[in-house]
């Protein structure tokens, strides 16, 4: 099974005089797993702090100048490493604020790729394939550089893979439609060179990815007619062939591609069963291929799918269980999971419920309740479908639908819970909206309970919950759904006031532009809420009723000033704000006065804890300590 919950904007793109260009040319992390290296096609390197979608610094090359492969971080050095016209390599650290100062070594070939990897040395991939560590290349940067490939030989595609103190260089290369793999190992230095074999329509691999698993290299290709292959080299006893070889292949997923082949399409594994693909279309919705899908290549079939806005590039980066998309005029992040697979889960048959998943059957299967007889080497699956019974949550009562609930969250397998709670909510969400007459809180409360639900997996329960006023229902997803879009937060708002919607998770940039639609009366309802609040928690913490989840000082001021940047002109014009504005500034008074003095005696105040504890003191003593 596998999901893709709520994502959302890393940063926007500038779009390329080109439209086939893609506005970026790669994204890396860096020491930080919360920190990713965004380049752009033309001149600049931006670092970006990823859960609040914050820019922590950006550099950028002189106009005329051009940044010509991906920005990386030398995990040994804690630099970054980009390269400018092919030959010039810079290096600098987060604390230069000029790229042009930084330094830099002219080297005597174009360089195609600088790659970086925990646990080694970074590497330069020269564009006529010889590869050098960065140290030495940057100790001699004058020194002669070979060339590897033929004349008309040209790279498309490379990585390098560091694991269990091996460390590969791999990268593709395309002449005249024959397409070549070449495996390059370090310590010891030796060079294997692999042919793919050819597809009958002379078409290229529009992708690659590659991993390490079982000690052996796994390569991951996509062609424009939806194949998906797979490669594998050993990695461990490798010993250079002379000449090359040819590179057997396994067919691990043929992708529908609706009308004509595909274009801008990219793929990448996600682990051993599920691979991810953006660019293509979704075998159950209208035409276009604009959608980012994960397909279980075990069973053949789709496990989740997302719409994609814009024009896709076709790029797909897959770091710490998120994807990075670029579509359109944007950088998305979109969390994603995938867990271990078995044909009931990849089918959507649930035990007990007799629910049909929500995942896409291989053509020609109806849903409902399947009989399956696996060869699981062959990977061969055989499908014989029956008739089902309607289930309580599909026509039955309340009473019996809270039976079948009941009966459901009873039951202890965690793995067949997150399967079956999520698709019986949608149901009874789906039927409540059919349905004026029908409406289940207790059932949608016990299933929202199980922790097992969130917003991107059952979108309708929360407007649904509102819609009926339903406010212990609305609050309960407020505390335990994470992915809650902003706009349904402002919804929230509209109708209630709660320590839950303040304690939501948002995004600054997505949320303003909805708090604009508040009316005045509501901002100046909400204003006089969180002066209430602010008062009540800082006066005294431990007046809080014991296990009353309450918001931070910090989340309570945050709340305000986005208020007031939202609303600012509007209130200082309201005559039913300027009360407020003045308890609110005199408030800010007070508190900048009161943090003032605060600082005055801070050192004082640190001296105390470097104080020693005199050995003689009794049961009862005063100590008098002096302040200066």
């Amino acid at each position: 099974m596998a999901a893709l919950y709520e994502g959302f904007t890393l940063c926007g793109l500038v779009q390329t005089q080109n439209a086939s260009d893609s506005p970026i040319q790669g994204i890396e992390l860096d020491g930080d797993s919360d920190h990713a290296v965004v380049t752009d096609s033309t001149r600049s390197v931006t670092l970006y702090k990823v859960s609040d979608q914050k820019p922590l610094g950006s550099w950028t090359v002189k106009q005329g100048q051009l940044l010509t492969c991906p920005a990386v971080f030398n995990f040994q050095t804690k630099e970054y490493v980009v390269v400018s016209d092919n030959k010039v390599i810079r290096v600098w650290k987060d604390e230069d604020l000029n790229l042009d100062k930084a330094f830099k070594a002219t080297v005597t070939a174009d360089v195609w790729r600088v790659h970086s990897a925990p646990g080694g040395e970074p590497v330069v991939l020269f564009q006529r394939g010889a590869v050098r560590f960065l140290d030495s290349l940057l100790s001699a940067p004058q020194q002669p550089v070979e060339d590897v490939l033929s004349e008309e030989e040209v790279i498309r595609w490379s990585t390098n893979i560091v694991a269990e103190e091996q460390h590969f260089v791999l990268f593709t290369t395309e002449q005249k439609g024959e397409c070549c793999l070449y495996v390059q190992r370090l310590n010891p230095n030796t060079l294997q060179k692999y042919r793919l074999e050819r597809e009958d329509s002379g078409a290229s691999p529009l992708s690659f990815s590659a991993s390490l698993q079982d000690k052996h290299l796994n390569l991951l290709y996509l062609y424009p007619n939806g194949c998906v292959y797979q490669s594998v080299v050993a990695a461990r006893g490798y010993v250079g062939l002379e000449g090359v070889q040819a590179l057997p292949r396994s067919l691990r997923l043929m992708v529908p591609v609706g009308e004509g082949e595909l274009g801008a399409a990219s793929a990448v594994a996600l682990d051993e069963a599920h691979v991810a693909v953006v660019g293509v279309p979704h075998p159950s919705a209208r035409t276009g291929k604009d959608f980012l899908c994960i397909w279980n290549t075990n069973f053949q079939t789709l496990q989740a799918g997302k719409e994609m806005a814009g024009r896709i590039h076709g790029q797909v980066w897959c770091y710490l269980g998120k994807l990075f998309v670029s579509h359109g005029k944007a950088l998305s992040v979109i969390p994603y999971e995938c867990q271990k697979s078995s044909l009931a889960s990849a089918l959507g048959k649930l035990r007990h419920t007799g629910l049909a998943g929500n995942a896409a059957l291989p053509h020609g299967t109806s849903t409902g309740r399947i009989s399956i007889k696996c060869n699981c080497s062959q990977r061969n699956v055989k499908l014989g479908v029956n008739c089902v019974q309607p289930q309580p949550h599909q026509t039955g009562p309340v009473d019996e639908v809270q039976r079948e609930v009941e009966a459901l969250v009873s039951r202890g397998d965690a793995q067949d819970l997150q399967l079956s709670v999520g698709q019986l909510a949608c149901h009874l969400v789906a039927r409540s909206q059919a349905e004026t007459a029908f409406y289940t809180p207790v059932a949608l409360a016990q299933l929202v309970q199980t922790q097992f639900l969130c917003h991107s997996v059952c979108p309708g329960l929360l407007l649904l919950s509102l819609e009926h006023k339903d406010y212990f229902l609305c609050q309960l997803c407020l505390q335990l759904f994470p992915d809650i879009p902003e706009v349904v937060t402002c919804a929230c708002l509209k109708t209630f006031i709660s320590n839950e919607v303040l304690q939501t998770p948002y995004s600054d940039n997505f949320l303003l532009p909805h708090l604009k639609d508040l009316d005045t009366q509501q901002v100046i309802l909400f204003l006089q809420y969180l002066q209430f609040v602010y008062l009540k928690y800082s006066q005294d913490v431990y007046t809080q009723t014991p296990g009353l989840r309450s918001p931070t000082m910090t989340q309570i001021i945050d709340w305000v000033c986005l208020l007031l940047d939202a609303h600012f002109t509007v209130l200082v014009m309201a005559p039913d704000a300027k009360g407020l504005l003045s308890n609110l500034q005199s408030f800010v008074k007070s508190q900048v006065k009161l943090f003032s003095e605060l600082g005055k005696i801070e050192s004082s105040l640190q001296e105390l804890h470097k104080m020693k504890l005199s050995k003689d003191i009794s049961q009862y003593s005063i100590e008098v300590i002096e302040l200066f």
